[in-house]
């Protein structure tokens, strides 16, 4: 009769407090910590809020009442009931519906030709070799830093020689490029686009062109969004260029707001009202592209 061997005994080390220990959830580090803000942020925050959006509230303030209570110490602070009858004065004493078409195709126009024209000119500086490429890049920033007041004479000798003087285009052709958009959208490709996806497009067969539209167009889109509202806010709140090649027949908004309030004592309600008739449309811009607002500051901020 046979027995079976015990089987051999296996040496095992007894665990160790380390190996004892739960197993801890991994810590976060600094680069990734999710900060809370206290007490202070939000104090500060809420007096830089206050500051900022008080003028706007005054406006409305002002545009709903008499020139009387402006004039009164002190002055009130709650909206009243003349914001109608103001706005029938702007109505009245300049004309604002125009005013307001003109410079929504001046600046719609000039928005869209400058965020085409932009990006096409900052992938070429951001992705593309050609010969002189530094030179060029070199020649924009320069221009940056040229006050747009000494071409006033020579552009205005060039649109009276072209017979556009009192017209739009007049207004709307030397807008469509800025040497900051360029840069602007230079900057933002070197980051967001990376040459992997160009090298792969050109191995399959694609053209510069529809590499552009069918790549660097969507990865391009949040920064063309801020670039089209700064734009447009830059050309909306224009004064000094249309004044000078527009007359009172074909003015924009900001022309026309200098008619406003005339006489021995200006009407601060009524110029007021014009003021917020012409603020509305760049705040409706503005809660158009606000996400894609927002997303490309964020993603121009972060890096990696």
């Amino acid at each position: 009769m046979t027995t079976l061997a015990d089987p051999p005994a296996t040496s095992q080390a007894p665990p160790t407090a380390r190996a004892r220990r739960a197993p801890s959830r991994p810590r976060r580090s600094r680069a990734g910590r999710t900060m809370k803000a206290g007490p202070l942020a939000y104090a500060i925050l809420g007096v830089a809020v206050l500051f900022s959006a008080f003028p706007f509230y005054w406006t409305i303030v002002a545009a709903s009442r008499s020139n009387a209570d402006l004039a009164s110490v002190p002055p009130a602070l709650l909206p009243g009931p003349h914001l109608i009858r103001n706005f029938e004065a702007v109505l009245e004493e300049a004309d604002i519906g125009k005013a307001l078409l003109n410079s929504l195709i001046v600046s719609g126009s000039i928005t869209l030709g400058t965020v085409l024209c932009c990006t096409l000119a900052g992938f070429a500086f951001a992705k593309l070799r050609f010969r002189g490429r530094g030179a060029l890049l070199a020649v924009t920033v320069g221009m940056m830093m040229i006050p747009p007041q000494l071409g006033v004479i020579p552009l205005f000798m060039l649109i009276a020689e072209l017979g556009w003087v009192n017209q739009l285009q007049a207004v709307i052709l030397p807008g469509l490029v800025s040497a900051f958009g360029v840069f602007f959208m230079r900057q933002y490709l070197v980051q967001s686009l990376p040459d992997e996806l160009i090298e792969a497009a050109r191995v399959d067969g694609a053209s510069t062109a529809r590499i552009f539209w069918s790549i660097v167009v969507p990865i391009a889109r949040p920064g063309m969004a801020v670039l089209g509202l700064l734009t447009f806010m830059a050309a909306w709140n224009d004064f000094f260029w249309p004044i000078v090649a527009l007359s009172s027949s074909e003015p924009t908004v900001q022309v026309a707001l200098r008619q406003l309030g005339g006489g021995y004592v200006q009407d601060q309600s009524v110029i007021m009202a014009g003021t917020l008739l012409g603020t509305l449309p760049v705040l409706l811009v503005f809660v158009l592209l606000g996400r894609q607002i927002v997303g490309g500051i964020m993603q121009g901020a972060v890096k990696g």
